[in-house]
């Protein structure tokens, strides 16, 4: 089959979105990882933006491996979005201009020092900055030692970009705009600390220089996408009559909160969708509180209820109707407001993509990681109730369920998915959940050591996880 050109739109039925291009454009961000959530989500913003305003195409830089920007290049840098919603949607994404691997370092130097490319652009993992657990530069960590030994051929993402600041700064030209599109909270200024950092250990002029004129503004992104597979090219193929083998899918709501630091890359940035705010921070608590808060819930209440998906979880009458009333009643009353985002109807998109069945979003998969997930996602809602001198009875039920799937696989023996996971397993292998919840407490895994003087609301967690682990859902969602 014909692979996926611009030489084959005429064949593409008309019912397929695609650029307005006939040639790749030119080329004005460089984006270091160009994996599957930065083609469905960051390069479908710039597509967007494209269509009006040339000049702002992507050079996709693959530090680790040149799978992706092989496939992007063979197809002329197009590919398939596909929108998996109730009714599904394709799209074809042309907002990619330059290729680059890991053998291309010559190149992509070139790039980041040419006065076109006015943004940087990064999706590496929260792990892929090098950071330290309190949110520094890690100078000891072996890419960063390598890249200050090394500077003219670094391996880090951080490194990469101290090399096109320090090209930039040479040749008298302007810096570029950093941004991090990683969900790493206060991303912004974390990466523009470590970058000034790195500067300092490498060239002190530099970190001066970057200290005074680079901006990083911070970063919110949201859109869940499922990872490509067999199935999805099999079904973009039938859709578009070519072969497409860089396709990715994703959900339809997508979600590009950007600090507004008032220049022309935010600017362009907004007139492609995305969202302007003073207050990024706001965002990201909304979203973990109400997002991240329920989807924890779903996971370890809807496994225990026999669910394995969160569409499957919300198809429980009872279940989501816990959620929604958990939202409403314990989540929103602790957000301050945010001007731009109405929280009820943030509220109200959230459970519609939750109960989107065409995405098929693992309760396993979630419930992963709890003992570090759970004190932001639900403790921090419980805390701002207390020191209110409020029991928030849908949050503390929620926290029971952790302690309940927590017993229940200990129990039967099953693996927990969790940094703490052979620990978590000791201590909920036997006692009930009032001991369970002591020891946990005891350990600091999940809790804060406050619950242990708090003993109203850790007498309502243990009832609640002691009623799940039974059975008895019309206790445990008394809430």
């Amino acid at each position: 089959m014909t692979r996926l050109g611009y030489g084959t739109f005429d064949t593409v039925p008309a019912q397929v979105a695609r650029p307005n291009r006939t040639a790749p454009p030119t080329t004005g961000i460089v984006h270091f990882g160009p994996g599957a959530f930065h083609r469905a989500h960051q390069a479908a913003y710039i597509d967007t933006l494209l269509d009006g305003e040339p000049g702002w195409g992507i050079a996709a830089v693959s530090l680790r491996s040149a799978g992706t920007v092989a496939a992007l290049a063979e197809q002329q840098g197009l590919y398939t979005l596909a929108v998996r919603d109730i009714a599904p949607a394709y799209r074809i994404i042309g907002a990619h201009s330059r290729f680059l691997g890991p053998d291309d370092a010559e190149q992509t130097l070139a790039l980041l020092a040419d006065p076109a490319v006015r943004l940087v652009t990064t999706t590496v993992t929260e792990k892929g900055y090098c950071l330290t657990a309190d949110g520094t530069l890690d100078l000891s960590h072996p890419d960063i030692v390598h890249d200050l030994a090394a500077p003219a051929v670094p391996r880090s993402v951080i490194g990469w970009i101290i090399a096109g600041l320090a090209a930039r700064q040479t040749a008298g030209i302007a810096p570029f705009v950093v941004m991090p599109c990683d969900n790493l909270a206060n991303n912004g200024a974390k990466v523009r600390t470590a970058l000034i950092g790195f500067a300092q250990a490498h060239a002190p002029d530099l970190a001066t220089w970057i200290a005074t004129h680079v901006r990083v503004p911070g970063t919110m992104v949201d859109s869940i996408t499922p990872a490509a597979d067999e199935a999805l090219y099999a079904d973009v193929a039938g859709v578009l009559g070519v072969e497409d083998r860089a396709a990715v899918q994703r959900e339809a709501f997508a979600q590009w909160v950007i600090e507004d630091l008032y220049d022309p890359v935010c600017a362009a940035l907004g007139r492609a969708g995305a969202t302007l705010t003073d207050n990024v921070a706001g965002y990201e608590q909304a979203k973990l509180r109400i997002l991240n808060g329920s989807h924890s819930t779903l996971a370890y209440a809807g496994l225990l209820r026999g669910h394995s998906s969160v569409a499957d979880a919300m198809g429980d009458a009872t279940l989501a109707g816990f959620i929604d009333a958990m939202i409403r009643d314990d989540i929103i009353p602790t957000l301050p407001p945010v001007t731009g985002l109405d929280l009820d109807s943030y509220r109200s998109a959230v459970l519609a993509r939750f109960r989107n069945p065409a995405i098929v979003h693992r309760l396993e998969q979630i419930a992963a990681d709890g003992s570090q997930k759970i004190p932001y996602r639900l403790g921090d809602t419980l805390a701002a109730h207390r020191a209110q001198g409020r029991l928030p009875r849908h949050v503390l039920a929620a926290l029971g369920c952790w302690i309940a799937f927590l017993m229940q696989r200990a129990r039967a023996g099953v693996p927990i998915l969790d940094p703490a996971g052979s620990v978590l397993a000791d201590l909920a292998a036997t006692g009930d959940a009032r001991a369970v919840l002591a020891r946990l407490i005891a350990a600091r895994l999940g809790f804060s050591g406050a619950l242990a003087e708090d003993s109203e609301a850790a007498q309502s967690i243990a009832l609640a996880a002691q009623a799940a682990f039974d059975g008895d859902w019309a206790t445990a969602l008394s809430g």
